[in-house]
């Protein structure tokens, strides 16, 4: 039964979210430096480049916001044409060819974290961004669909990305090209396991309780009850993070901060333009918001799975694949403050 402390439990958690992710991250740093062979621990409770309890943080976190999900309203989203183009046009033109040319700028002096951003803008978020979506109030039913999308398009096109980009562009600015030989399956094994799992288990659920209990019952109680789920497994995932690399954000902090400056700039580029083009066509806050997430993040879970199999697990391009999400955390729960901050100013409704 849903209880009135479940209720003040979630509003005090959102109420001081970005203390709580500040102070999650302090502590994962303080148990990375401060408990011997922490991050070892840790590294060890692996399946191939599948770190388990990060897997389950993140599986957790994104369950409850996709049982939110009424999935047979997904479809409707291909009634805004236009919108869906321009979005596709940003998340993957615009997208992967910022990243490049940021990474080319800052970056050029340190060629292994030039490449570890470039395979980092190859693909969008397919995770986190249910999560900051959520936050800010977002279309469900088109994040959903976008995430379902973006999924496919990493699946079929990323090595084809990495290709143009790390053997054909990458020459034009007076650098060695790269090969870089990522097959379809091992792709598609990184987006089965951090967004087929909680995919499936949301719509199972969402199946096998409406049946038995009913729609009511399943909004009312069920969805109240799970939703601290996500903020929670949140903290914990940060603090799994933070305590893998707690002592390398400590020895080399300024090669953290080198590579955390262009992932920042992508972050508010990608973000405000997104924002700002959904708005001038007109689209809901909930639909503006949805998108800009989806363009502004990306899927570092497979980033760091490439650059782990193809340069190895202590290459700088694995570094720089760990960096991002330590980097994307803070800065997407500011857009998340920015958008609401946004949604006050511009926005008569509240979707």
């Amino acid at each position: 039964m849903l209880t009135q402390n479940h209720i003040k439990q979630l509003s005090f958690l959102d109420r001081f979210l970005t203390l709580w992710i500040f102070l999650a991250m302090l502590a994962g740093v303080f148990l990375g430096n401060m408990i011997p062979d922490m991050d070892q621990y840790l590294d060890a409770l692996s399946v191939g480049t599948t770190n388990i309890p990060l897997a389950f943080g993140l599986i957790l976190m994104m369950y409850p916001p996709l049982t939110k999900v009424q999935f047979s309203k997904i479809p409707q989203i291909f009634s805004k044409p236009k919108l869906l183009l321009v979005s596709f046009f940003i998340t993957w033109i615009i997208g992967p060819f910022l990243m490049f040319l940021l990474a080319i700028f800052f970056l050029k002096d340190y060629p292994e974290y030039m490449t570890g951003l470039i395979v980092i803008g190859l693909a969008p978020c397919i995770a986190m961004v249910i999560v900051w979506n959520e936050l800010a109030d977002g279309n469900r039913e088109l994040v959903a669909g976008l995430v379902g999308i973006n999924s496919l398009l990493q699946v079929f096109f990323f090595s084809s990305y990495a290709y143009f980009y790390l053997e054909i562009v990458l020459p034009f600015f007076g650098i060695k090209g790269l090969h870089l030989n990522v097959s379809m399956i091992e792709i598609a094994q990184t987006v089965g396991v951090y967004l087929g799992i909680p995919f499936v288990l949301a719509i199972l659920s969402r199946t096998v309780i409406i049946r038995k209990k009913g729609e009511e019952w399943f909004s009312k109680r069920f969805i109240p009850f799970v939703s601290p789920i996500t903020l929670i497994a949140l903290l914990f995932t940060i603090v799994v993070m933070f305590s893998l690399k707690g002592k390398m954000m400590l020895s080399i902090p300024m090669d953290v901060l080198t590579i955390a400056l262009p992932l920042v700039l992508y972050f508010a580029v990608m973000f405000v333009l997104m924002f700002f083009v959904s708005k001038k066509m007109g689209a809901s806050y909930a639909d503006t918001a949805a998108l800009s997430f989806t363009a502004s993040g990306n899927n570092f879970e497979l980033a760091i799975a490439v650059s782990i199999g193809v340069f190895g697990i202590h290459s700088g391009e694995a570094f720089a694949g760990v960096v991002g999400p330590l980097v994307e955390v803070p800065a997407l729960i500011l857009l998340v403050k920015i958008a609401q901050f946004w949604r006050k100013k511009w926005f008569t409704s509240p979707l």
